[in-house]
């Protein structure tokens, strides 16, 4: 039965306004609900050093979460890795090797002093394509290429010429001037807190992840550094399922990212251009 207009129009005053407010008490609830998980603290984890062992390196990126792994270029297993890696929803990073003050073998596609300008591009452009999914890189070793101003130029030059990567300071040496030239080149960056497992014993490797967690809860955001040792692998297959319950949310580098360029002035203030 149609009814008349004036009924129909009577009917439907009566249970839009109930259902307007319960949209927007829903609405509401759900901002509350996402600006309180804005609030509690992140931690992001990378795990280096990708690509030479492949049953080893498998075994790390089943960990659970949304750990970030960080492949060096032209090794045997880092391309089928990085494509494993992507197709379980894990974020990608290139792990660019760099020269070290102690001159340690750095493996294919490394970036060196002595190299021309040209010689760097090409050789960076090489290690990009040959990760599939890269969505950052960080610096594998690179205490001396890391503090000088024009090699982190060209660097972050090559950089800027793409919009859609991010670069990760591993800070092996606190004479590195690359996040400040990341900055200046306006490319979104972090720098390495902790590194878990200098040393490898567990113990040693338990207290770091509790630091982590503490710098975490301390100042909002925290990123640690981990490579694929089994010790490392047992400790986070053991104590990633508890972060929940601490309050802790463990988030891909790209994400944690986000959250502290939202929290800096400057890089708000050049996001809302």
């Amino acid at each position: 039965m149609a009814g008349n207009p004036r009924t129909r129009g009577a009917l439907k005053n009566r249970y839009a306004l109930p259902i307007a407010a319960g949209l927007l008490a829903l609405c509401t609830s759900m901002a509350l609900a996402e600006n309180a998980a804005i609030e509690l603290p992140a931690i992001a984890i990378i795990i280096d050093d990708l690509g030479y062992l492949e049953k080893r390196d498998t075994q790390a990126i089943e960990l659970p979460g949304p750990i970030t792994y960080a492949f060096l270029p032209h090794t045997p297993f880092a391309h089928d890795l990085a494509l494993l890696a992507h197709s379980r929803n894990k974020e990608v990073m290139l792990h660019l090797p760099m020269e070290s003050m102690e001159h340690d073998h750095m493996g294919p596609g490394a970036l060196t002093l002595d190299m021309t300008h040209e010689e760097f591009a090409q050789q960076l452009q090489a290690d990009l394509a040959a990760v599939p999914h890269v969505a950052g890189i960080n610096n594998h070793m690179g205490s001396l290429l890391t503090r000088h101003p024009g090699h982190m130029v060209w660097l972050m030059r090559e950089l800027s010429k793409r919009d859609d990567l991010y670069f990760v300071d591993s800070y092996t040496t606190k004479s590195s001037i690359a996040q400040q030239i990341a900055n200046e080149n306006q490319i979104p960056n972090l720098r390495r807190d902790v590194f878990l497992d200098s040393d490898r014993n567990p113990a040693e490797i338990k207290r770091q992840f509790r630091r982590l967690l503490k710098l975490a809860r301390d100042n909002g955001i925290a990123l640690g550094i981990g490579h694929p040792y089994p010790e490392t692998i047992a400790l986070l297959a053991q104590e990633l399922p508890n972060l929940e319950q601490e309050g802790i949310r463990l988030l891909p580098v790209s994400q944690l990212l986000n959250q502290h360029l939202q929290r800096t002035p400057s890089w708000r203030a050049f996001l809302s251009r």
